[in-house]
């Protein structure tokens, strides 16, 4: 695995993993996202400020960021997490989701 996506409740932030210190340890670091603006969001009433219809629609470009903290993340029985007890996936490809309905 090349990525490793921090959980936050329903939002997904794309860490890349920059080097393995062991099979239970990772040193990461967070990648820069630009949501695509082409992609128009929908806004319906409802909510505190409004419902956004197709949220599942948006899409990101994600480049390395060299100048973001490289912080470490440990596998436990809970799976991997960092310091904080945040939760991260590894994956393949980096994925960035911001939830506008939460």
């Amino acid at each position: 695995m090349k990525y490793a996506d921090h959980i936050g409740y329903t939002d997904v932030t794309p860490y890349e993993i920059v080097r393995r210190i062991s099979d239970k340890t990772l040193e990461v670091r967070e990648m820069t996202a630009e949501r695509d603006r082409t992609i128009k969001l929908e806004w319906a009433a409802g909510g505190f400020a409004g419902h956004c219809i197709n949220q599942d629609d948006q899409e990101w470009t994600i480049t390395p960021n060299p100048n973001s903290l490289i912080i470490r993340i440990r596998l436990g029985k809970r799976g991997w997490r960092d310091k904080f007890g945040g939760r991260f996936n590894l994956a393949e490809k980096p994925v960035k989701f911001y939830d506008y309905n939460f």
